[in-house]
């Protein structure tokens, strides 16, 4: 139990990092959004390759294993006071922890095979490649955090209910989690950064109730 929680907690916290990794990278570094042309947003990758197939990993791959350690460890905090609402949480963290790995692989495959195929075909490598993000973003939630979103409303309900986290984190967690579903209306999708802001927080603090937790139960 200590050892989970404390797995727990550090696994929110790099989560946190990771966001962060990828909002300076992606958005800051890359401008990665505002490249709309399928033939200039190829090129960036295969240029910036390295640092693009690194992301991947740390935002979503790796992001994904640390979300099913932070999911099981909330599980474990909480199952007795809210037993429902942390089944079906958990069930869904999983779940979306999956699809962000599959996300993370998908485009770190694509990006091999799209790198090898421009050097015979450059048209077909842009076609390609076009296909290969799209399947990616789909897994990566690009289009709506609706996994994410209930993930952390429910998780948020049941900390409320059990008690088991302080109840300024539940409040953050229960408006983070509201921002994310909603973002799967397209007229919303926008709010998808506040919605990653509002994690980043919230990990944040998840991450550190849990080590202290973790660090008083040992004393």
């Amino acid at each position: 139990m200590k050892t989970l929680q404390k797995s727990g907690g550090m696994a929110a916290l790099y989560m946190a990092t990771a966001h962060l990794i990828g909002i300076v990278i992606f958005l800051a570094i890359l401008d990665y959004l505002n490249i709309t042309d399928p033939a200039q947003k190829l090129a960036m990758n295969i240029e910036k390759q390295t640092v693009i197939f690194s992301t991947n990993l740390i935002m979503y791959v790796l992001f994904g294993f640390a979300l099913i350690v932070l999911s099981l460890a909330l599980y474990e905090r909480m199952k007795s006071g809210a037993p429902a609402l942390m089944q079906v949480g958990t069930a869904i963290g999983i779940i979306w922890a999956g699809s962000l790995i599959a996300s993370g692989m998908v485009a770190n495959a694509g990006l091999a095979t799209v790198v090898t195929l421009h050097a015979k075909d450059p048209a077909q490598a842009v076609l390609t490649f076009q296909g290969i993000e799209t399947v990616a973003n789909g897994l990566g939630n690009a289009n709506g955090e609706i996994l994410g979103g209930m993930w952390t409303l429910l998780v948020s309900l049941a900390a409320l209910r059990a008690r088991g986290l302080p109840k300024a984190l539940n409040i953050l967690g229960l408006l983070v989690g509201t921002i994310g579903i909603i973002t799967i209306i397209p007229a919303l999708t926008d709010f998808t950064g506040l919605f990653g802001i509002g994690q980043i927080v919230w990990f944040i603090g998840l991450g550190i109730v849990l080590l202290r937790s973790n660090s008083r139960a040992t004393a």
